[in-house]
């Protein structure tokens, strides 16, 4: 049985959420804290599962972007988005380095950034034991 409407509110979400990570990828990028706050419900929590630590709130995780150390530059690869979740596939660069990072998001009811789990894998050699099956690049 089909609910009349419940597709189009659904697809809105979807379009919304997509268009909040852009918009918070690119306001990081360009430094504008006044945007990039405006992106962030007030207790937005943000994690970093590699070294296990946690922020709360959009002030302190504004003063964590804004002190962040470095010339750093980030551009979305890839971004999808399925009502209220969000993941975006991000380039970042510091100088030189060049990562990769994978960012999951939550949105509010109000179309706010409720929450940020950044994952920012390292990269490294493979077993030798697995050549013949794979392809380096």
């Amino acid at each position: 049985m089909s609910v009349p409407g419940c597709n189009v509110r659904r697809m809105d979400e979807t379009s919304e959420s997509r268009r909040a990570v852009h918009a918070y990828i690119d306001s990081a990028e360009r430094r504008d804290w006044e945007r990039f706050g405006a992106l962030l419900a007030e207790d937005v929590v943000y994690e970093m599962p590699q070294t296990r630590e946690r922020i709360r709130g959009k002030s302190a995780f504004l003063r964590f972007n804004m002190d962040y150390p470095g010339d750093w530059h980030l551009q979305a690869r890839r971004v999808v988005a399925d009502g209220r979740h969000a993941a975006a596939w991000i380039d970042a660069r510091v100088g030189d380095e060049h990562q990769d990072a994978c960012v999951w998001f939550e949105l509010s009811g109000e179309g706010l950034i409720s929450r940020v789990v950044d994952y920012w894998p390292d990269p490294y050699d493979p077993p030798s034991d697995r050549e013949h099956l794979v392809e380096r690049w």
